[in-house]
């Protein structure tokens, strides 16, 4: 190709075809679009919840986890945030459906592609006119355009859906976040719950070990009998039974959070032991906050907008299709004169295309259509539903839980007087050793029944915080992109010093 070869167009041309299509495009855009336009159904919200809880602070717009002051939890979100698998899924989905958006979005618009041939071949003497070569060649250069105008809106009506699914898979993202940083919180306090729980079994094997020993020297001695010393050595083993069996648990709830960090089974962290625990304030809100903090009821609505968008899509199969083509390019069986005037090219047109006859088909689209959006809309009026609920069973859950944890600190109080009493009486020889026996055990398993009561507190507050959502979501957002501080402050201990 010559290097001063340059496309030539007829201006004229070119500026009669660009107004003709700008007149297309004001045209389409103003046309009508099929299908009902999306309308927010009303929504039955309880004007109160069944019981509110005065004390403590709002932080549903903050990172409330923060509150429990441990800086080794702390970490344990952050990085989570960051590597756990689901939230990484769910963030390629997002851009799966933002691929989707800009393809479908992009149908509104003029489509234009170039195509190009060069051809050279020989043709049989019985063939040709007399007087042509043999040997001939072909080279062409299109420019090819092809516009849709979208008079009944089943473009608009496809991108609207299209944008819906993407806000839709953005809001699942965010539910996905919402989820993640509630069950760090929850695992990190189970596992500490089940480190107090190891610590008093071994505390108490140590206290019986002591009472097998006396009751053993005192048998040896001839001043009681063997059973006290063998009632002695059961309640040791019952002690010793616990241990193996705790152990056994928290090495399972490591690996379990190990998952939601997104890393392989290990050790964990330790900060600071369950009774350390700063308690966070209770998030408040009223019911029609839900609507607009929860991302699963807002996932749930552009679920049902871009289900009502779909049926404008199948109710304009009913019209027809009109479309404009063009193509301006240069033709020659000399390279050299492709580009010259006499080579130049063009053609444009108009198609329309019409359904007459589907046998029911447009109608079964578009029934399917608006039976997807009963589903979806009976989906999002549950999701509302299911969210209430779930607020009112945690503040239920919270409230009776403190008064648990409560009543059953005065009965760890109570029995350990029991047992200190008991033992005193024993001393003394004023009741055998069967009442401290049972002193010592209903001692051992009220502190371990309190212990699981202050996990029970701190995991009811989590899932209220959970079951609020809010504006703290978007903050836990920010924090997967940035890289967690491998320091902390010297709290954080090895899970073998719990």
């Amino acid at each position: 190709m010559p290097d001063n070869a340059r496309v030539q167009t007829n201006p004229r041309h070119f500026c009669g075809k660009m107004r003709l299509l700008t007149a297309t495009i004001v045209i389409a855009l103003s046309g009508c679009a099929v299908g009902p336009d999306y309308q927010p159904p009303t929504i039955d919200t309880p004007d109160t919840w069944r019981l509110t809880l005065d004390e403590g602070t709002d932080y549903s717009n903050s990172a409330w986890w923060r509150s429990f002051q441990d800086p080794v939890l702390d970490q344990l979100i952050q990085q989570a945030l960051k590597d756990n698998k689901d939230l990484k899924i769910a963030a390629a989905v997002i851009e799966e459906y933002m691929g989707r958006y800009g393809a479908t979005r992009a149908n509104q618009f003029p489509q234009l592609d170039a195509s190009g041939s060069a051809i050279r071949g020989r043709s049989a003497e019985s063939e040709r006119l007399p007087g042509t070569d043999a040997v001939g060649e072909s080279y062409r250069i299109d420019l090819n355009a092809y516009f849709e105008i979208d008079f009944w809106g089943r473009l608009r009506r496809a991108t609207e859906a299209a944008r819906a699914d993407l806000l839709a898979s953005e809001e699942a993202r965010r539910t996905v976040v919402l989820t993640l940083v509630s069950a760090v919180a929850s695992s990190y306090i189970n596992l500490r719950e089940l480190d107090k729980e190891l610590d008093i079994s071994r505390e108490t094997l140590k206290t019986r070990e002591e009472s097998v020993r006396i009751a053993r020297l005192r048998f040896q001695a001839g001043l009681t009998s063997e059973q006290p010393y063998q009632q002695a050595v059961a309640e040791y083993q019952a002690a010793a039974l616990k241990i193996p069996l705790l152990e056994k648990r928290i090495a399972q709830q490591e690996n379990a959070l190990s998952l939601l960090l997104g890393r392989n089974p290990a050790p964990i962290d330790r900060g600071r032991g369950l009774n350390e625990l700063a308690m966070p304030g209770v998030p408040q809100g009223l019911p029609s906050t839900l609507l607009v903090r929860r991302p699963d009821i807002r996932q749930a609505e552009q679920q049902l907008i871009a289900a009502n968008a779909l049926i404008g899509v199948a109710r304009a199969e009913y019209f027809p299709t009109i479309s404009l083509t063009g193509a301006l390019g240069s033709a020659s069986s000399d390279l050299s004169d492709l580009f010259s005037g006499p080579a130049r090219t063009w053609s444009y047109g108009g198609a329309l295309l019409a359904p007459i006859f589907t046998a029911g088909k447009i109608a079964g689209q578009v029934q399917v259509a608006e039976a997807q959006q009963q589903q979806a809309l009976l989906n999002y009026q549950q999701t509302i539903q299911t969210a209430f609920s779930e607020v009112d069973d945690s503040l239920v859950d919270l409230s009776k839980s403190q008064e648990q944890y409560e009543a059953q600190k005065k009965q760890v109080e109570a029995y350990s007087r029991y047992a200190h009493l008991a033992q005193l009486r024993y001393d003394n020889g004023y009741t055998s050793y069967l009442e401290v026996v049972d002193a010592q055990r209903n001692l051992f398993e009220s502190e371990l029944a309190l212990t699981q009561n202050k996990g029970s507190v701190f995991l009811a507050v989590i899932n209220l915080y959970k079951a609020m959502g809010g504006g703290w979501v978007t903050e836990a957002e920010t924090l997967a992109q940035v890289e967690p501080d491998p320091s902390n402050d010297g709290q954080a201990q090895h899970p073998s010093q719990p």
